[in-house]
């Protein structure tokens, strides 16, 4: 799959970047590194559409989560309504900018899942959430450059 990828350059790039960030496990890094390793593709262009792809990515599971309700954390999880409130309140306030780190792997989809589903402002998600995917490329892009310095 991932030749495949490889294969179609920049849209290959933008469908890894995207699947990458939904819930599926797949690393869009390998595809990101690979085609700026090949270097037939302009690097600052690669970097922008690895960064909107995954970022489109990021904020599809925030609407994903918009469709939960509530109701279900103080239903199956037994959390207090109280309590509940409160974590609302601060990640409508300052939390929001924990998209940020929606890029790492693993808890990245699940932070962008809870941050819809607590029902926290999209503008502050998505702007962060964008800066944070923006970092990721562009320390991979560093990492590879590096990479293929020493050798």
């Amino acid at each position: 799959m991932l030749e495949f990828l490889i294969t179609y350059g920049y849209i290959g790039l933008f469908i890894a970047c995207f699947l990458a960030a939904t819930i599926l496990p797949f690393s869009s890094d390998i595809v990101f590194g690979a085609l700026i390793f090949d270097g037939r593709l302009d690097p600052v262009v690669c970097l922008i559409i690895a960064t909107i792809g995954n970022w489109l990515g990021g904020m599809t599971n925030y609407y994903l989560g918009l469709l939960g309700k509530i109701e279900w954390i103080e239903k199956y999880f037994r959390v207090k309504k109280e309590k509940i409130d409160r974590m609302q309140k601060w990640l409508h306030g300052k939390g929001a900018y924990i998209s940020f780190f929606s890029f790492l792997p693993g808890v990245g989809d699940l932070i962008a899942l809870a941050l819809g589903f607590m029902r926290v402002r999209p503008l502050p998600v998505a702007i962060s959430m964008l800066a944070g995917k923006f970092t990721r490329y562009l320390v991979t892009w560093y990492l590879v450059e590096w990479g293929v310095r020493l050798f």
